[in-house]
C-alpha cells in the first residue's frame, strides 16, 4: 500500500480584510479575508513550517529519502530552494532535494510523482500570490503551504492510500507571467472554461476507470485551480455528491499549495474508508484518487487547518502593500544590513538553519548559540548538540526598538528562557508590540531576517503561543 503517511499545513497568521481594498480605492476587494505572508516570510520559510508539522507526526521509520519543493514564486532562481528546507529540517545529506518551480501545477505534479515512485518522499508546496491593487488576483489570492509525506506502509501506517492517478495536458495560454514580474495576466475568462472542462472530464473519467469506480462512489471531491469559473463548471459536471469547500472567503487561492491545503482540510475531518478525489485545473488537469484507511481514525493533526484559520490576526491594507513592494514607505534612518556571509553560514549550518545549540556534558548547561568552551571552565569540545527548534520558552524581558533597521518597524526583541534550559535574546514576530509582556509564552518559527545583495538571511524568530 502506498499513499500519504502524514501531512502538515501552514496558514500565515496575518489576514487582509478584502473590504479594505474597496475602502481605499473604491473598487476591487470584496467580502471575507485572504491570508497574508508576513514581511519576514516567503515560500521557503512557509514550506519549512508546513514540513515541521508533517514530520512531527511521522513514525521513526518514515525518514524522507527525497524532498521536492513546488512553488510558482521561488525565493531564489539559479539555486535549489529545497536545500534551505532540507537544512532547516536537519535531514540527512543523502536526501535528494529538488525544486518543481514556475507554475501552480507543480504541487499536484510533485505529489503524483511521489505516489507513483518508490521510497519515502516529503512533498512540500508553498506559494505567495500577488496581484495589482484592486485586481481579482489581489483579493482572491492567498498565501500558505502544505507538506505531504508519501511512502509505503513499510515506513508507517498510511492515512490515505493512492487508488489511481490520471492527467490530461494541452497547450493553451490562459494565464501567464513573465519571469521577474509579480503580476499575472489573463486571457478572456470564457476561453479558460472552454479549455479546462473537457480536459477535466477526460482525466476524471480515466482515474475512475483505472480504479473501477463510478462518480457516485466518491465521498468528496476537491476541485481547485486558478480559474474560478472553470472550477465551478467542472464541480457541477463531475457527478459527485459532495464538493469540498475552497476556502475562498477566508484563505484565498494559494497557488501550488492549494490542492494540498484543501486535501489537508478534508483529511482533518475524514473517516476511514472514504474516497477522496483531488482534481486540479492548472495548465491541464490532474486527478488523484485516495482512500482513507483505518489509521486516519487515530491521527490528529497538531495544527488543523480550521484552527489556524480561526487564530489569525489582521494586517492594515497599507502595510500589506508595503510588504509586497507595491508602495514604498519611509524606512528607519539607519544603515541597511550588509550582505550575509555564505562561508559563515556554511560553517554554522546546524545553528543558523536547524537552531541547534550545545549542551555541556558535565554541567548540563545549554548554550545558545552553541559554544566549544564550557562556561567557567577550560574544557573544550565537551559538548553535545541540542535541537531547540521545537522548544517553548518564556519572555523574561523585552524592548520595542523603533530605530533599528527593519522592513516593517518597530522590532520587538525579547530575552527568552527556554523550557529545560537555554536563554537568548531573539526577535519576536506575528505579534503587535502592545500584546507582548513578561511571561508571554513563545515558540520558534523559521523566518527571513532580511535580504541584501539578493541573499536571503534566514534564521529563527519567536512568536507567541496561541491556542
Amino acid at each position: 500500500m502506498r499513499g500519504i503517511i502524514t501531512y502538515g499545513a501552514y496558514v500565515p497568521f496575518r489576514r487582509l480584510d478584502k473590504a479594505a481594498i474597496t475602502a481605499t480605492f473604491g473598487s476591487g476587494g470584496g467580502k471575507g479575508t485572504r491570508t497574508v505572508a508576513s514581511y519576514d516570510e516567503d515560500t521557503t520559510s512557509m514550506g519549512v513550517e508546513a514540513a515541521r508539522v508533517a514530520l512531527r507526526a511521522a513514525p521513526d521509520a518514515a525518514t524522507p529519502g527525497a524532498l521536492t519543493f513546488a512553488t510558482s514564486a521561488p525565493a531564489y532562481a539559479d539555486r535549489t530552494n529545497a536545500n534551505v528546507i532540507h537544512a532547516a529540517l536537519r535531514l540527512d545529506t543523502e536526501v535528494l532535494t529538488l525544486d518543481v518551480a514556475g507554475s501552480t501545477r507543480g504541487g499536484v505534479g510533485a505529489l503524483r510523482l511521489a505516489l507513483e515512485g518508490a521510497g519515502t518522499t516529503l512533498v512540500v508546496a508553498s506559494d505567495v500570490r500577488i496581484g495589482l491593487p484592486t485586481s481579482p488576483d489581489e483579493a482572491n489570492g492567498g498565501d500558505g503551504a502544505v507538506a505531504l509525506l508519501v511512502g509505503d506502509d513499510t515506513a508507517g501506517a498510511v492515512l490515505a492510500e493512492c487508488v489511481s492517478v490520471a492527467s490530461a495536458s494541452e497547450e493553451f495560454v490562459d494565464r501567464w507571467r513573465a519571469p521577474g514580474s509579480t503580476n499575472s495576466k489573463l486571457w478572456e475568462e470564457r476561453f479558460g472554461e472552454i479549455e479546462y472542462v473537457p480536459l477535466a472530464e477526460r482525466a476524471f473519467a480515466a482515474a475512475l476507470k483505472q480504479a473501477d469506480l463510478s462518480a457516485d462512489q466518491i465521498t468528496v471531491a476537491i476541485v481547485t485551480g486558478p480559474h474560478p469559473r472553470a472550477v465551478r463548471t467542472v464541480s457541477s459536471k463531475l457527478g459527485v455528491a459532495k464538493i469540498a469547500g475552497d476556502l475562498a472567503g477566508v484563505v484565498g487561492y494559494t497557488g501550488a499549495a492549494h490542492p494540498g491545503l484543501l486535501l489537508a482540510t478534508v483529511l482533518d475531518e475524514a473517516e476511514p474508508g472514504q474516497l477522496i478525489a483531488l482534481v486540479n485545473l492548472s495548465d491541464g488537469c490532474d486527478v488523484v484518487l485516495l482512500r482513507t484507511t483505518e489509521a486516519i481514525a487515530g491521527f490528529t493533526s497538531q495544527r488543523p487547518v480550521a484552527a489556524q484559520i480561526a487564530g489569525g490576526g489582521t494586517v492594515p491594507y497599507g502595510k500589506y502593500l508595503s510588504w509586497r513592494g507595491m508602495v514604498t514607505v519611509e524606512p528607519p534612518r539607519r544603515p541597511e544590513p550588509a550582505r550575509p556571509s555564505s562561508s559563515a553560514a556554511a560553517r554554522n549550518e546546524d545553528w543558523k538553519y536547524g537552531f541547534v545549540g550545545s549542551k555541556d556534558n558535565v554541567t548540563g548547561q545549554i548554550l545558545m548559540p552553541p559554544a566549544r568552551l564550557a562556561a567557567g571552565s577550560d574544557r573544550i569540545d565537551d559538548m553535545s548538540p541540542v535541537p531547540m527548534a521545537d522548544a517553548v520558552g518564556t519572555v523574561i524581558t523585552y524592548t520595542i526598538d523603533r530605530m533599528a533597521y527593519s522592513p516593517s518597524p518597530p522590532i520587538v526583541f525579547a530575552v527568552v528562557d527556554f523550557d529545560g534550559g537555554g536563554r537568548m535574546p531573539i526577535e519576536l514576530t506575528d505579534c503587535e508590540p502592545g500584546e507582548v509582556e513578561i511571561g508571554t509564552r513563545v515558540e520558534m518559527t523559521f523566518r527571513r531576517l532580511f535580504t541584501a545583495d539578493g541573499i536571503h538571511n534566514y534564521f529563527w524568530k519567536a512568536r507567541p503561543v496561541r491556542a
